[in-house]
C-alpha cells in the first residue's frame, strides 16, 4: 500500500482497526462509485459533484436499509427495557444499601427472573450501534484517504474503486462551495462557516433523536430518579462531544453523518408515534388516536360507539344477573358421599 495515501495505518491509534476493516473499506469504494455511475447515467452530472454527495447519502440510506431488521428488534428490545424500568426500580430500591453478597446475588437474581418472563435483552439495542459503528470508522477512513490518493506520488495504485481520477473528481467536488476533502483547519472562513453549520445541523439532529426518545418514549414512572437524569444529561453531552471530533473530519463524512442522523431522528419519530413504550406520554396520545379512529369508523358504517357498545354490554350483564338471580337453584346430590350403613 501507498503510505502517503494510507497515512492512517501508521499514524492512527486506531491502525489495527482500519487494517481489519479493510474489506468493508473496499466494498464502500464500489458502492459510492457504482451509485455515482448510476445517478450519472440517469442524468446527473458532475458539474458542481452533486452526483458524489448524493453517492454519499445513498450509501447511508443502503447500510441502513441493510440494517432495518436489527432496528426493528432493537425497537421491541428497547420497548421492553423501557417497560421495566418501574419494576427494575422497585428492585433497586429493595435492596437500596444492603451490600452483603447475599443481598447483591438476590437482586442479581431477581433482576435476571424479570428478563426471563418478560423476555427483555439487555444488549438488544446494543446490536445496531456496534454494526453502525465499524461502517462509520470505515466510511471516514475512505473518504479521508481519497484526498491523499489525488496527490499521486507517481504510484498508480488504487484504493478498491478509488483510482487517483475518482479520487481527484471527488476532491473537486464542492457543496455550498466547500470541497468534501475540505476539513474545518484547513478551510477557508467560507469553507469554516458552511461546514461549522453542518456541524451544529448534525449535533442538534443528534440531541433531537435522545431528547425526543426521552420526553415521549419513556413511561411516567420511569421519568424520575438518578437514572434518568444521567441518561437526560448524556443527551445533552453526547452532541457537545461531537463538536470536537466533526472540526476534524472530511466534508464528505460530514454529509453522512448529517445523513445518518436524520435517519436516525426519522426512525425515532415513525417509532415514538408507531410503536410507543406502554407507560410513556406517546403511548397515551397514541391510545387516544386510536380511539379517535375508531369512533370515525364505526360512525361511517353506521355502528354504535364505543361508549354505546360498552353501556349495551354492561346493561346485558345486569340483566343476565337479575335473571340467574329470579331462578331457584335446585340443590345438586353430592354423588361422592358414602351412603349410611343401618
Amino acid at each position: 500500500m501507498n503510505d502517503q495515501v494510507f497515512y492512517l495505518d501508521q499514524a492512527s491509534f486506531f491502525a489495527w482497526v482500519y487494517k481489519i476493516l479493510y474489506p468493508v473499506e473496499w466494498l464502500m469504494t464500489q458502492i459510492v462509485f457504482y451509485f455515482h455511475k448510476a445517478l450519472t447515467f440517469i442524468g446527473f452530472q458532475d458539474g458542481p459533484g452533486i452526483a458524489w454527495v448524493l453517492s454519499i447519502m445513498l450509501l447511508v440510506i443502503f447500510v441502513r436499509l441493510c440494517i432495518l431488521p436489527l432496528f426493528i428488534k432493537q425497537m421491541h428490545s428497547m420497548r421492553k427495557m423501557q417497560a421495566l424500568q418501574p419494576k427494575m426500580q422497585h428492585i433497586q430500591a429493595k435492596y437500596k444499601g444492603k451490600t452483603d453478597p447475599a443481598s447483591r446475588e438476590a437482586m442479581n437474581r431477581e433482576t435476571m427472573k424479570l428478563y426471563q418472563d418478560t423476555g427483555a435483552n439487555p444488549m438488544g439495542s446494543c446490536v445496531p450501534a456496534l454494526i453502525q459503528g465499524p461502517v462509520f470508522m470505515a466510511m471516514f477512513y475512505t473518504l479521508t484517504a481519497a484526498r491523499y490518493i489525488a496527490l499521486d506520488n507517481g504510484s498508480k495504485e488504487a484504493f478498491g474503486a478509488f483510482s487517483i481520477d475518482v479520487a481527484r473528481q471527488i476532491e473537486g467536488t464542492h457543496l455550498f462551495g466547500v470541497s468534501l476533502a475540505d476539513m474545518f483547519p484547513s478551510a477557508d472562513t467560507h469553507g469554516k462557516v458552511i461546514i461549522g453549520i453542518f456541524i451544529a445541523l448534525m449535533c442538534f439532529t443528534m440531541f433531537l433523536s435522545q431528547y425526543y426518545n426521552l420526553r415521549r418514549n419513556l413511561p411516567r414512572a420511569s421519568m424520575e430518579g438518578p437514572q434518568y437524569n444521567m441518561q437526560r444529561s448524556m443527551a445533552f453531552v453526547f452532541p457537545v462531544m461531537y463538536i470536537f471530533s466533526g472540526v476534524m473530519f472530511p466534508s464528505a463524512v460530514l454529509v453522512y453523518w448529517l445523513t445518518n442522523n436524520l435517519w436516525t431522528l426519522g426512525q425515532v419519530i415513525w417509532q415514538v408515534h408507531h410503536m410507543p413504550t406502554p407507560g410513556s406520554p406517546a403511548h397515551e396520545a397514541k391510545e387516544i388516536r386510536d380511539r379517535k379512529k375508531e369512533e370515525e369508523r364505526r360512525e361511517r358504517q353506521g355502528l354504535p360507539s364505543i361508549e354505546e357498545e360498552a353501556l349495551a354490554k354492561a346493561k346485558a350483564a345486569q340483566a343476565e344477573r337479575a335473571e340467574k338471580g329470579h331462578q331457584r337453584q335446585q340443590p345438586k346430590r353430592n354423588r361422592n358421599k358414602p351412603k349410611s350403613k343401618r
